[in-house]
């Protein structure tokens, strides 16, 4: 399975654990840009995963980061992929294509994707048997969804892995308190509520967004919304709400 230490699949690596399922392999994949409190569970999952002859694998793009992003030549003869997300999730697709490497391809894959999160895999309701059903979108056979299994909502998930202990603590800030979803702090698919945040609870991780921002020409969130334009209108806005 791939842990990502997010909500979901750090619940689902310790319930295939407590429920005793077969598990052979736990792949990490590290972009260099996650949370500092990310790096922090990775570390603190690996006794465990060693306590219970789990193998972890830890995976890395085949170039750093700011590599791909601020030098590399794409094909289209531009310098650098940009931003990663939105439209362009270069960084999605190395992650994908690095994963897909692992193992055999017959292996059963374990797939962190929580109930409430139905455009992610296909429900199969067989009602002579009354037996649901969990199936990959592109036809899979080998991928299984345990958490929508279990019926788990990513509420439930949270909950679960606050109640074994772990948190998602930055500075003194509960990362899920203030974001939707913990991913790397730099993705272009952070909506504006939590870049608001950001700037307000993270301003290490603010900086080192506008560092970003200095070296790239497109506006991190479209047109006129540039990491320095966000920073002056969440200025103002918190300022008028004071």
């Amino acid at each position: 399975m791939l842990v990502s230490a997010d909500k979901d699949s750090l619940c689902m690596l310790l319930m295939l654990i407590e429920k005793q399922y077969p598990l052979d392999e736990v792949v990490f994949y590290d972009t260099g840009k996650e949370f500092q409190t990310i790096y922090n569970l990775r570390d603190r999952m690996k006794p465990l995963l060693k306590d219970k002859g789990i193998k972890f694998t830890e995976l890395l793009p085949p170039k750093p980061f700011d590599y791909m992003m601020f030098d590399h030549k794409t094909k289209s003869g531009k310098t650098g992929y940009g931003w990663c997300g939105g439209r362009c999730r270069w960084g999605t697709t190395y992650k994908i294509s690095a994963l897909d490497k692992v193992g055999d391809k017959s292996d059963i894959r374990y797939i962190g994707v929580a109930i409430d999160e139905p455009n992610r895999y296909i429900m199969k309701i067989d009602h002579y048997n009354d037996k649901v059903s969990f199936v990959d979108k592109r036809g899979n056979p080998f991928k299984r969804y345990p958490l929508a299994e279990w019926n788990m909502t990513e509420k439930d998930c949270l909950e679960y892995c606050y109640s074994k202990g772990y948190s998602w603590d930055e500075n003194g800030v509960e990362l899920y308190s203030i974001l939707d979803r913990v991913s790397c702090w730099c993705c272009r698919n952070k909506n504006l509520k939590e870049l608001k945040k950001m700037y307000q609870y993270l301003p290490e991780y603010w900086e080192k967004l506008k560092d970003i921002q200095r070296k790239l020409p497109d506006p991190m969130k479209g047109e006129g919304k540039s990491v320095f334009e966000l920073e002056e209108r969440f200025r103002k806005e918190i300022e008028k709400a004071n």
